[in-house]
């Protein structure tokens, strides 16, 4: 395993192991802030449903956490050799840079966007990369996260908006950038609001605008990480005309079930960090707050789900097993899209390291190619579903070629729990049960030994009946985990994190969406709740995310059922606290000159303790936790076994 790998491993292990590194913690935000700092506005739902959203103040651009860059409208040409900030990788090529061009909206609100693209009269395909988070550098950068995520500083230029395309690799090939601010981000005009139809029509409108230019070949496309890989998925939904390519690298699809009340528990946490890098002339929706007030699945929630239905063109996706935000709702937009022309990549890394890694992009650009500027250069070929399967302790499978995700050769079988503590292939005779105090957790472990080698890869699920004894409502969290053949669980050695397969559950939103769900996916409906009466004992399914894990002859699968406790968000990078060195004149810079340079970002605490913050409310779980097994009591571990070829 090389450096950098380790370096994104120990990285991502602490923002991926926010929801569960946490779960142990007992929580440290028991209460959302009070309503003061923040307002409502009436908004109609695509369904006709009217609902207050909240709105608050966030960062203004000039606020040294937002990185702000100078508003000035103008064209340059950034010349080749030059570089955007020390380190950066040169640029390979000129490039016409257009600063701050306006957009406007269908309903005339204007929105700004940067625009590289080649020097010369010709028509060209576009990549768009749709976020609020700033089109130059903005309140979130690499820089922020330990080691860079294991993307080296030379490895881009700098000209990238955060998790996007690289306009210094792509207009060298001929491609034009399109990095927009969404409305109300920064100087673009209006309120700044998150995924859903509105936002997602502003997506649409910024296509069909880009391809009316005189430099569009007709052909759009876009790209990027994480918020830019959501905005593909609900302005793809959209169905612009002149969206030709979609390339999602990790995204969920619904907002409340994959994030935000992931398992119907409220967690405001990463929202709110989200929320605070945000920069805006006028008011950013306050979804942290829609979060602990909108606790069920209502007509706002429903707005935040992406039409993958509508989705037909052609998409490259690419996902992992380790994301706690992404993994779910990536792999369900590979599925559920409508496009026959779909290809599925599956990494062992992380999205950004991923994403930059130049053997990828060049993968990217003959897809691209393909469908925004028709080189005929065999991109069909390419096999449709390609793995990886983890193998802590040993060496992680790549690139293997399958038919299809879920595996079509998947074997579900039941691992029973008992009260020994051991996961057994019969559910036991005898009625049993198990008991821990929710603020002591105890007797909650169960393990398997295999005795051959066995892959399992693809969903879990948890199948319990449990009854609390002072509460009427639990919230669950079940790990799963890979052991040695000594029974120790099996940490990177040089990082000592773990690799976790998760999954969340509040017992009230037990009932399931039939109609979504699967035998080995669970999908909560999260329309009503069902609290416990005395002594109930009720059955529920707990939705375990994907997973790709290799168990060698002797090595153990351990599960872990915890009571969920909050967490207070110190795994979150400290997002706009790096200092950044850009030219204070000119937008790039002959590295050989001596240029006056200036910095943006920094510390200022009142940036990041600001007022109005929202927390987690108080956990439910009191008292005890009972977990029957048994008899007529099946309580089991689903798990997806792949055969031996």
């Amino acid at each position: 395993m090389n450096n950098s790998k380790l370096r994104y491993l120990k990285r991502m292990l602490c923002v991926g192991g926010l929801v569960a590194c946490c779960a142990f913690s007992g929580g440290m935000g028991i209460a959302s802030a009070d309503n003061s700092s923040a307002i409502t506005i009436p908004q109609k739902m695509e369904n006709g449903e009217t609902i207050e959203v909240y709105y608050r103040k966030g960062l203004s651009p000039e606020a040294v956490r937002a990185r702000g860059a100078e508003f000035k409208t103008e064209t340059m040409v950034l010349k080749a050799g030059t570089v955007r900030m020390p380190g950066a990788k040169p640029l390979s090529c000129d490039i016409l840079f257009e600063k701050d061009v306006p957009v406007t909206l269908r309903d005339g609100t204007v929105i700004y966007t940067d625009i590289f693209r080649p020097v010369d009269n010709e028509k060209h395909p576009a990549i768009m990369a749709w976020s609020p988070y700033g089109k130059e550098i903005g309140g979130q950068w690499l820089d922020d996260v330990p080691f860079r995520s294991g993307v080296p500083v030379d490895a881009v230029s700098g000209l990238q908006k955060f998790e996007g395309p690289d306009p210094a690799y792509w207009v060298q090939h001929g491609y034009v950038i399109i990095n927009p601010d969404s409305r109300g981000a920064y100087e673009s005009q209006g309120n700044l609001n998150y995924w859903g139809h509105e936002n997602s029509l502003d997506g649409r409108d910024t296509i069909e605008w880009a391809a009316a230019q005189p430099w569009s070949n007709g052909k759009v496309g876009m790209s990027g990480n994480s918020w830019l890989t959501v905005s593909q998925w609900f302005i793809a939904g959209e169905q612009p005309p002149h969206l030709a390519a979609i390339a999602p690298w990790e995204g969920f699809v619904d907002h409340f079930r994959e994030t935000a009340n992931r398992g119907g528990i409220p967690n405001p946490v990463f929202p709110e960090k989200i929320f605070d890098t945000f920069a805006s002339r006028n008011l950013i929706e306050d979804q942290p707050r829609m979060v602990v007030t909108h606790t069920l699945m209502d007509g706002y929630w429903q707005d935040k789900i992406a039409k993958l239905s509508n989705i037909n063109i052609p998409a490259y996706v690419v996902a992992s097993y380790t994301n706690p935000v992404h993994t779910h709702g990536t792999f369900r937009g590979f599925q559920k899209i409508a496009s026959k022309d779909k290809w599925l990549r599956v990494h062992n890394t992380n999205e950004w390291m991923d994403y930059y890694e130049p053997k990828h992009v060049e993968e990217l650009r003959k897809f691209f190619d393909h469908y925004l500027n028709d080189v005929a250069n065999d991109w069909e070929k390419t096999p449709r579903v390609r793995i990886s399967v983890l193998d802590p302790g040993h060496q992680d499978v790549v690139d293997r070629v399958e038919k299809d995700f879920p595996l079509p050769q998947t074997k579900y079988e039941k691992l029973y729990l008992n009260d020994e503590g051991r996961l057994s292939e019969k559910n036991g005779k005898a009625e049993q049960q198990i008991a821990y105090e929710v603020t002591q957790p105890a007797n909650n472990t169960f393990t398997i030994k295999f005795d051959k080698d066995t892959e399992l890869t693809g969903y879990m699920k948890l199948h319990l009946n449990v009854a609390a004894e002072g509460s009427d409502d639990m919230e669950l969290v079940a790990l799963v985990e890979k052991l040695d053949k000594e029974g120790n669980l099996i940490p990177d050695p040089m990082t000592g994190q773990l690799i976790q397969s998760q999954g969340f559950l509040r017992v009230s939103q037990r009932a399931l969406d039939k109609a979504q769900s699967t035998d080995y996916d669970p999908i909560l409906a999260s329309t009503k709740e069902e609290l416990l009466n005395p002594g109930e004992i009720v059955a529920v399914d707990i939705p375990i995310w994907p997973m790709g894990m290799k168990y060698h002859a002797g090595e153990s699968l351990l599960l872990t059922i915890v009571p969920y406790a909050a967490p207070d968000g110190s795994m979150v990078p400290p997002f706009g606290t790096a200092k950044v060195s850009i030219p204070k004149d000119g937008y790039t810079y002959n590295p050989s000159d001596k240029v006056e340079m200036k910095e943006l970002g920094g510390f200022v605490k009142e940036e990041f303790e600001p007022s109005g913050q929202i927390l987690p409310p108080a956990s439910r779980n009191k008292g005890r936790h009972i977990i029957y097994m048994g008899g007529k009591y099946k309580s089991y571990l689903q798990i997806p076994v792949i055969p031996d070829k």
